[in-house]
């Protein structure tokens, strides 16, 4: 891994987050693809280290309060992740986080009105780039961004090589 100073990294990780949330927005609103429950859920940990990382630039005391923090939200961003892929693949089958509200509609009112609230199924995968799904992706960067909180946590703590 290029050796770079602990501000350097932590500015990298911002940027990534920020970039990874603007091109989810844009598929979103742009491409017009609606996301699954999961795909909005996995956009919290991004937000989360934005947060943190403006927190972390704004007071700089105790960082490995901050480090540990950002170890903690990509090992979630890592896990969700690879749930949902394993629902992709259909390893596992969709939990009812993915199912969709409009399972006991009974009048009319209620058919019309769960029209605007349907929700895009965990399993199935709408967008792929280079014949993988954003999910696949996700694992990818989150296991990236989780190694470089690692890097940043040793530059923090003086460990040598």
């Amino acid at each position: 891994m290029i050796n770079l100073n602990n501000k350097t990294y932590l500015l990298i990780l911002l940027i990534l987050s920020i970039i990874i949330l603007i091109s989810a927005y844009i598929i979103q609103y742009v491409f017009g693809y609606q996301p699954c429950n999961l795909c909005l859920i996995e956009r919290i940990p991004y937000a989360l280290v934005i947060i943190i990382l403006i927190i972390n630039y704004k007071f700089q005391k105790n960082q490995n309060f901050y480090i540990i923090l950002l170890l903690l939200v990509f090992s979630f961003s890592i896990i969700i992740s690879v749930y949902h892929l394993s629902i992709e693949l259909g390893l596992i089958e969709e939990s009812t986080i993915c199912k969709s509200k409009n399972v006991d509609l009974i009048t009319k009112e209620d058919i019309i009105t769960s029209f605007q609230d349907l929700r895009v199924s965990c399993k199935d995968v709408a967008f792929k780039i280079f014949g993988l799904s954003l999910t696949t992706y996700n694992i990818i960067i989150s296991i990236i961004m989780f190694l470089i909180t690692v890097k940043i946590y040793f530059i923090n703590n003086d460990y040598k090589k």
